[in-house]
């Protein structure tokens, strides 16, 4: 059973979302705030946050979770500028719902970002590139490739953010928390335009620039 962590002060909202959750077959935590949403952030399995909470601003709650772990996190909002939008996926959203929506509609968005994360795990591979994160092996079609260690920490944070813009402060983050290793802007670049000259060919583009924004990874696992 998947637990689903709303954060949303609009407590009828709130409710309604449980309720049909529960129903569902999903296990739900409610927090009226971003304080009370951290406070029970460890059982949570996936994160439905509203932009406009009372203590905290969603997107700044997001990046919050997305650092202390690494759940899928759907906003639903009333925020429906563009800018809004692109700033939620940025701060690390899997997914951006304005308000009013359908429940149905809803439920197979949550189901959709959780069969990408329950995907992630210690192999990746899409028919063409193939690594596996625990045993440091890597191929392209028929070719072994050598990734070094940050090359392979930097693939398992796109391959488990897939469809997440991801930017350069997020990426510089994510490396530093994983080994406590200082890694400069010089560095990030280096080392995402060595993975793209390994994995990628007129056929097979992996790691797409966001101008001004940062990278998404277009792979999808098999």
């Amino acid at each position: 059973m998947y637990t689903i962590l709303i954060a949303e002060d609009d407590g009828a909202l709130r409710d309604g979302l449980a309720f049909d959750l529960t129903a569902e077959g999903y296990s739900v935590i409610s927090a009226e705030s971003g304080q009370a949403a951290l406070a029970h952030l460890d059982g949570a399995d996936l994160a439905l946050l509203d932009v406009n909470l009372p203590d905290t601003e969603g997107f700044e709650l997001c990046r919050k979770i997305k650092k202390h772990k690494e759940i899928p996190v759907i906003f639903l909002t009333c925020r429906d500028l563009e800018q809004d939008e692109l700033k939620g996926f940025s701060c690390g959203a899997d997914d951006y719902i304005t308000k009013p929506f359908s429940l149905p509609v809803l439920r197979k968005r949550i189901a959709a970002v959780l069969k990408r994360s329950r995907t992630s795990g210690d192999v990746y591979t899409d028919g063409f590139l193939t690594v596996d994160f625990a045993g440091f092996t890597a191929s392209a079609g028929t070719e072994s490739i050598a990734f070094t260690p940050t090359e392979y920490r930097l693939l398992k944070i796109f391959a488990d953010s897939r469809g997440s813009v991801l930017t350069r402060r997020m990426l510089l983050e994510k490396l530093w928390d994983s080994r406590e290793s200082f890694v400069d802007e010089h560095t990030l670049t280096v080392n995402i335009n060595r993975i793209r000259r390994k994995i990628e060919d007129a056929d097979h583009k992996y790691i797409k620039t966001i101008y001004g924004t940062g990278y998404v990874w277009n792979g999808e696992y098999q």
